[in-house]
């Protein structure tokens, strides 16, 4: 599902960014990352080195769909470990995965969020073997670490060969590590993540016995100085990307409507909203989750787990958005695996197998009539059949303009193909003129606009998300001072308009 018509859709904007991403050197890259835009450096690097097989939309989604399905096995893990090794509650939680339409529609965008949800779901496991094993609190962790570092370099002292389960739990102290620091470099936003294991684990050390908590806790701050010293490098441009958000960012402040949708979409994305029993899906999942926490109340810790690593994004981003909006579902991918794993164990509490059977055919048919929805009417923007189009009628001494200066590169990927030389500008400036992704059309860019179209006798304007960056909408008029409009021509995502002579 997550490969199926992969690459049937054309790239919109932010996929495109990605791919121009991934041509640059790794070390023009990350001055690119650290002045033009918010994200860490992980998935773009790996993009880089997977781009050695290509760069059309299919080849570069497949990184992202990859990613999504291995986190389906990881999810097993997790269901398994949750429920005492229990293979049932772990199969429900991956089916669950491997049918949600979320997870596959950022499966097939050359975007970070299915790395992230790989990641936080790898650190989430961790995590999990970390709180349900005693050994974990049994000695320093760095000593275990040590003895870890000597087994692998194949030492054969007395020191060095230690029991099996003995290994895995060091092996899950380091993989905690790793993983966290992963899932921080591959959204900012996952800050989030560290931010609830502390939640959890603090809590939990201060309800164990002393001695426990005390072998806890010191194993547990030097996991967490662990993960600092690998994420500490990107410190400094997380602050200055952080920075720029806050001076300005184009996300919309939350509402309680929008926080319902985003856990909707978990659940349902792309269920057409005319359905009548729409209402009637959601109280099933409603029920579903309320059976899973009766499952889980013979085990609060492990609910415990699930509620924190849940919520505590969600209120996170909610928080931070009082002051600068940062609410946005996709960032969010993360918070669905607890959710599953609720659900799972809530369809694992049903017993009785007609009645599993039955909420699985509610799930696969949900999940079916939405996957179908999302492969025949979910649509992206149309930069190929636009470029396509201009290509079929520029001529050579024609002016291309943009207002919105980063949508110049979608358009390129595809307009580059047909081979039409023609000029091309940003209005109110060129291409990251001004270190910055999406500059804002002003009255005082009008003089140069007036003079890049002097000399042309037709000028196309490559007109998209122009809320934003033409909130006054002064370029169109702009323009007609100059020309006569010819024509005008709508795409999903964006217009063309001819501007010439009579």
């Amino acid at each position: 599902m997550r490969f199926y018509q992969i690459g049937g859709k054309g790239l919109w904007l932010d996929e495109a960014f990605s791919i121009w991403m991934g041509r640059q050197l790794v070390g023009e890259m990350l001055g690119w990352l650290v002045n033009i835009d918010q994200h860490p450096p992980l998935y773009y690097t790996l993009l880089h080195f997977w781009m050695i097989l290509g760069d059309s939309a299919a080849t570069a989604r497949s990184l992202s769909a990859l990613f999504g399905a291995f986190t389906i096995p990881v999810i097993y893990l997790l269901g398994r470990r949750l429920s005492d090794g229990d293979e049932k509650t772990g199969l429900l939680a991956a089916l669950i995965l491997a049918l949600s339409p979320f997870h596959v529609r950022f499966a097939q965008e050359a975007r970070m969020y299915t790395l992230l949800a790989l990641n936080a779901s790898l650190a989430l496991y961790a995590l999990m073997r970390l709180l349900t094993d005693s050994r974990s609190a049994t000695a320093l962790l760095g000593r275990q670490l040590t003895n870890l570092w000597r087994v692998w370099r194949g030492g054969r002292s007395a020191g060095c060969r230690r029991p099996l389960p003995t290994v895995e739990t060091d092996l899950a102290w380091l993989s905690y590590i790793v993983f966290t620091t992963a899932t921080l470099l591959s959204h900012n936003t996952a800050i989030f993540f560290p931010i609830a294991a502390n939640i959890l684990v603090l809590s939990l050390i201060l309800i164990r016995s002393r001695l426990a908590a005390s072998n806890l806790l010191r194993n547990w701050l030097v996991a967490q100085a662990g993960v600092l010293l690998l994420w500490i490098p990107w410190l400094i441009p997380f602050v200055v990307q952080s920075t720029s958000v806050y001076r300005e960012f184009w996300i919309p402040a939350p509402t309680w409507p929008i926080v319902a949708g985003t856990v909707g979409a978990f659940l349902s994305d792309f269920l057409p909203r005319q359905a009548r029993w729409l209402e009637v899906v959601w109280g099933l999942y409603a029920v579903l989750a309320l059976l899973g926490l009766i499952r889980l109340r013979r085990r609060p810790a492990r609910l415990v787990l699930l509620l924190v690593i849940f919520l505590t994004p969600f209120v996170g981003e909610w928080l931070v958005s009082l002051r600068r909006p940062i609410f946005y579902d996709r960032t969010l991918i993360w918070a669905s695996i607890p959710l599953y794993l609720l659900l799972a164990a809530g369809i694992r509490q049903l017993r009785y197998w007609p009645y599993v059977l039955i909420a699985l055919l509610m799930i696969a048919t949900v999940n079916g009539l939405s996957l179908r929805e999302y492969y025949v009417h979910f649509e992206k923007e149309q930069w190929d059949d636009a470029a396509a189009f201009v290509a079929g009628r520029v001529e050579p001494d024609d002016l291309i303009l943009f207002n919105a200066t980063w949508v110049q590169i979608p358009f390129d990927f595809y307009f580059r193909l047909h081979n039409c030389p023609v000029a091309e500008h940003g209005v109110p400036v060129d291409l990251f003129e001004r270190g910055i992704l999406e500059p804002k059309m002003a009255a005082s860019d009008l003089p140069r606009l007036r003079s890049l179209t002097r000399g042309h006798r037709r000028v196309w304007l490559v007109y998209s998300h122009d809320w934003y960056t033409d909130p006054d909408s002064l370029i169109p008029p702009a323009l007609e001072e100059e020309l006569d409009l010819l024509n005008r021509w709508d795409f999903y995502g964006l217009q063309v308009q001819l501007y010439g002579l009579w």
